[in-house]
């Protein structure tokens, strides 16, 4: 496998001008499993499309084992594509959709069939290699889609939303089949997805991008707990993170104008404002102890093991996580208490996280 080099990509389109991707830095070391995750037109598919060839930058340069792939022609970049609507032959049976490419790269029968087999028994496909797509679940035919990627033994495989089209549960099994696939082949993987859940439980990695532009590089764990920024704290999450207003104080923090909570040591600058989130693990209803603010229930969503309380401080609305038999219904007022040490504090001009450690 490969690894992969992106020195100051950018990619303008002369139609408006605008960047579909600014200034992307970014090396994926050889095996690494690389998530990008953002919002719709944040730039993730023309990221591959800019790997495959299917587009040509505007500046800088892409390197795949130490070479230049932009004279390259597509299909000799050495990179394998996997696509969210599969894009299966469907007048072939799954042999022959897994097999077509070798045939036009006109290997042989005995080595077409040894990597057919190889990878039909990897991906469970052994008894459907004589059915055609029609008859094959959804799961199934993106399994065809990866056996068909795997028979290249490319550099680098690239994943475009692959999981998209299928239901959540099936969604959740792939992820953990691709995840397997990956850790088997010790392949190099750029995978790219808007759905934070698959970006968290499979990646070594997790670039999130912006309006073209990368906010934070981390592993599942640092994106989480400790995020750059506003937007990452805000898009990594469920629920999202919970944001107070408050500012700085001699003694502490004032929160929401009128609760002033005194920390162990001054953290913010005195009378300038900041915003504080809290992840809804961070906020803990309480019956007794230091109490911070009392709050009106709005819902509770029921989740088994867990609940999650909808809370409701004057014009603030946030969310708290309960474990066990939750024993408040909506309307209910209960004491709040907010786990400061976990605290993560945003410049309201900038939006950057000016500390990620506790209090």
């Amino acid at each position: 496998m490969g690894n992969v080099t992106f020195n100051k990509v950018s990619k303008r389109y002369e139609t408006n001008k605008s960047y579909a991707l600014k200034d992307f830095n970014l090396q994926v070391e050889d095996g690494e499993l690389i998530v990008v995750v953002g919002p719709s037109g944040s730039g993730k598919s023309t990221l591959l499309e800019l790997i495959c060839g299917f587009e040509t930058l505007t500046s800088g340069d892409i390197l795949i084992d130490g070479q230049s792939i932009q004279d390259k022609h597509p299909k000799d970049r050495d990179v394998a594509m996997v696509f969210q609507n599969y894009a299966l032959l469907p007048h072939l049976t799954v042999y022959d959709n897994i097999a077509f490419g070798m045939k036009i790269r006109k290997e042989s029968k005995k080595v077409i069939e040894e990597k057919v087999t190889w990878a039909a028994k990897l991906l469970e496909l052994e008894s459907y290699l004589k059915v055609k797509p029609k008859k094959l679940s959804g799961g199934q035919r993106q399994r065809v889609a990866l056996a068909r990627a795997m028979v290249r033994k490319p550099k680098l495989f690239l994943m475009d939303e692959p999981l998209s089209n299928l239901d959540a549960k099936l969604r959740d099994n792939m992820s953990q089949e691709i995840k397997k696939l990956h850790e088997a082949l010790h392949a190099t993987m750029l995978y790219v997805t808007h759905d934070q859940i698959e970006a968290m439980t499979m990646a070594d990695r997790i670039v999130i991008l912006n309006q073209g532009e990368i906010q934070q590089v981390g592993s599942p764990s640092e994106i989480y707990q400790e995020p750059k920024n506003l937007f990452v704290a805000q898009f990594i999450g469920r629920p999202s993170i919970s944001l107070f207003t408050c500012k700085g104080t001699k003694r502490g923090i004032l929160l929401e104008e009128e609760i002033e909570i005194i920390t162990k040591k001054q953290v913010l600058e005195e009378d300038r404002n900041y915003l504080l989130g809290l992840r809804s693990e961070h906020i803990q209803i309480v019956t007794e102890g230091e109490v911070h603010l009392e709050a009106v229930l709005q819902k509770v969503d029921y989740l088994g093991g867990e609940s999650l309380l909808y809370l409701q401080y004057k014009n603030c609305s946030f969310t708290a996580k309960a474990y066990g038999d939750v024993a408040y219904k909506k309307g209910d007022t209960v004491k709040i208490r907010l786990d400061l040490e976990k605290a993560h504090y945003f410049d309201q001009e900038t939006k950057e996280n000016i500390r990620r450690n506790g209090t």
